[in-house]
This record gives C-alpha cells, sequence and structure tokens, in this order.
C-alpha cells in the first residue's frame, strides 16, 4: 500500500513553502538517480516513461510513440527498483491516463497496492494539439480521462499531480481534487538531446501568470510547480522567480539526471584517460 498518504505529503510540502524553501521534484528513470536524487533532498520522486526513455540515451519524447507499454513500465519501475530502494521520500507514478487498454480505476488501485504514494498524468494529452489532439478528444482518449483518473486517484487518499498547459486544464484538475497544478512549458532544451527550439521564457511566464490568476479565486492554496522550456538549472529557476514568485517549485526532467550526468561521466572518464602509466 502507500506509504504517505496525500495529506502527509501535502503537509510535507506546505511546509517548505512557509519555510521558504523551493519545493523540488525529480522525474526520475533510474533506480540511481532517483536514490541520489532522494538523499539530496527531494520533495518528491516520479518516475514514467519519458524518464525512463531519457536514461537510455534516447529522446524523453520517445514516450509518446507507440513502442512501450507506459502503464506496465511505470508498475514495474515501482515494483522492481524505486519504491525499494526510495524509502523516504513519497513516489509518484506517472501514468498514461487515456489507456484504452485497462480499467484505469483497477490500475490506480493496483499502483497504490504496489506501494506508489500518487499519481501524474505524464505522458500527458496536454502536449499534443492539431489534428490528432482533436481526433483523441473525439474518440474518448482527451485531457478530461485525465482529469477523470486523477479524480478517482484524489478520492482514493493518493497524492496526485498534474501537468497542465492552460488555465482550463489546470481549473479542471483543480475541481477534481488534484494537489499539485505543474504548470508545462514543453520539452527542454539543453544537453545532447534537448530541443533546438522551446518556449520563450516570456511566454513561459505569462502561460504561469495566467495559470496561477485563474486559481485565484478558489484554490489560492494549491501547490503550484513548472517544468520544462529553457529552465535548466537551479539559477535558471532563481531567474524564473522573479517574474513570478508564486511559484511554489520545479520539477526537473533532464535537469534531474541527465543534465548532471552527460557532464559528469565525460569528466571523470576523462580524468581516467589522463593518468599515465608507469611502465617502462
Amino acid at each position: 500500500m502507500a506509504r504517505f498518504t496525500k495529506e502527509e505529503i501535502n503537509a510535507r510540502l506546505r511546509a517548505e513553502r512557509v519555510a521558504g524553501r523551493a519545493i523540488y521534484n525529480a522525474l526520475c528513470g533510474t533506480g540511481v538517480t532517483a536514490k541520489m536524487a532522494s538523499k539530496g533532498g527531494a520533495d518528491l520522486i516520479t518516475t514514467h516513461i519519458l524518464a525512463y526513455f531519457r536514461m537510455q540515451g534516447m529522446s524523453s519524447m520517445a514516450g509518446y510513440l507507440p513502442i512501450g507499454d507506459a502503464n506496465a513500465l511505470t508498475l514495474e519501475l515501482g515494483e522492481r527498483t524505486m519504491i525499494r530502494i526510495v524509502q523516504d521520500t513519497p513516489m509518484i507514478a506517472g501514468i498514461l491516463c487515456v489507456d484504452p487498454t485497462r480499467d484505469m480505476n483497477r490500475f490506480v488501485d493496483q499502483l497504490a497496492d504496489a506501494g506508489y504514494d500518487g499519481i501524474m498524468n505524464c505522458p500527458t494529452v496536454a502536449l499534443i494539439d492539431g489534428k490528432f489532439r482533436s481526433d483523441l478528444e473525439q474518440t474518448g482518449m482527451g485531457y478530461q480521462y485525465e482529469i477523470d483518473v486523477l479524480g478517482y486517484a484524489s478520492s482514493q487518499g493518493l497524492f496526485t499531480k498534474a501537468f497542465c498547459t492552460t488555465p482550463d486544464e489546470a481549473l479542471a484538475m483543480a475541481e477534481a481534487g488534484v494537489d499539485n497544478i505543474i504548470v508545462h512549458y514543453g520539452n527542454s532544451s539543453g544537453g545532447s538531446i534537448g530541443s533546438s527550439s522551446v518556449m520563450s521564457a516570456e511566454d513561459a511566464l505569462d502561460r504561469t501568470v495566467d495559470v496561477i490568476d485563474a486559481l485565484q479565486v478558489k484554490h489560492s492554496d494549491l501547490i503550484v510547480t513548472c517544468h520544462g522550456g529553457g529552465i535548466e538549472t537551479p539559477d535558471d529557476f532563481a531567474e524564473f522567480l522573479e517574474g513570478e514568485p508564486r511559484l511554489d517549485g520545479y520539477v526537473g526532467g533532464s535537469s534531474a539526471e541527465r543534465f548532471p550526468i552527460e557532464q559528469s561521466v565525460p569528466e571523470v572518464t576523462a580524468g581516467f584517460k589522463a593518468v599515465k602509466l608507469k611502465k617502462g
């Protein structure tokens, strides 16, 4: 069963907010990065298929292609590695809520039985646009299904957090009982496989302001964090906070694991190669 209730997790996060410390959620695709993020003080650890592909050296966007079972992978990562080695930090399952092959309420129960403490919508339809998005919406695989699944998870006492890209999405998730709204700016830049073009800081700030403004009337106490785009480092996030100080924290994906590994592993490798042998 889940180790932490939604009330316990919310109390932890609000205590961080009151103390003036940024809430930090690490999206991890391997057990070792999850373990080290927890050791470093992450408030939440989340895993999902996008993080898994990222840590195989591919773009996290591979998680949006029909090349793997997103929900089976999240369950397996939790049962076989993550939950066992991350003891002191709540573990959140990122799932494909619009999966038409499962009874998603039963699957949420299965994730809780496995030991996950919360649920989020990742992969999310919110990042899909155009005719494909329209077709998904019209055939019963739209964003509303993500709202319904997270609403069910919340009703079962699980912590919930939601990727949102518009005020309407954020309000609908808040009304469903979601605990943490995450303003998503799209794919990350930087590193070996980051996007060459991302949402501008100005547009990201406008999106954040619009979402937070919409939540103020009825949901001003919700935890609001952000993810993606051009925010790659703690300094980037600190600078972004100057524009919207109402944010409570940051959700790191590539910045949580890919960027640190892409920097540290080549440095260590080069260091060993620089050692001169003592022969002859």
